[in-house]
């Protein structure tokens, strides 16, 4: 920090998270092209505790304008299809029933398919539930199917 400079706090915080908003604030005046600097409570005039982001006297304006800009940013749309929707494809119950959803869930992860497990150990009434986004139901299905045939095929041989 150029000490013949006068800086102004842009962003100040002694929340559990400061440290990472400081990093964002500081990157959104860096994408506009403003020199910031992120100091902690460990430098001068900062309190204990606190994270500040400070830019220099004369961009102070430009700084809130591109902070403001950047709140009032419009989010990328979500993909709200149904063919995320989460769909079972698999259900068993007991001991047996979880073991076997922990290791179908397993070959899914390991072949990229994101997978939900459902289900709670202290309650075995109750089934435990596999579930994989409805675009990729197909596919699943035809993974459990292969590891079902693999395990009967290994404790036959």
């Amino acid at each position: 920090m150029d000490a013949s400079t006068d800086w102004i706090n842009i962003f100040r915080s002694a929340d559990s998270g400061a440290t990472e908003e400081a990093a964002v604030v500081s990157g959104v005046l860096e994408q506009a092209g403003i020199a910031s600097v992120v100091l902690e409570d460990d430098a001068p005039d900062v309190p204990p505790g606190t994270v500040v982001v400070r830019v220099a006297a004369g961009q102070e304006q430009r700084a809130e304008r591109a902070l403001a800009a950047s709140r009032n940013r419009v989010p990328d749309p979500v993909d709200n299809s149904a063919s995320l929707n989460l769909v079972t494809v698999f259900e068993g119950v007991g001991l047996t029933g979880e073991l076997e959803a922990l290791s179908l869930r397993g070959v899914l992860d390991a072949n990229n398919v994101a997978s939900v497990l459902e289900g709670s150990s202290t309650m075995p009434n109750l089934p435990f539930l596999v579930k994989v986004a409805r675009m990729q139901e197909a596919e699943a299905l035809q993974m459990i199917a292969e590891a079902r045939a693999a395990g009967v095929e290994t404790v036959e041989d």
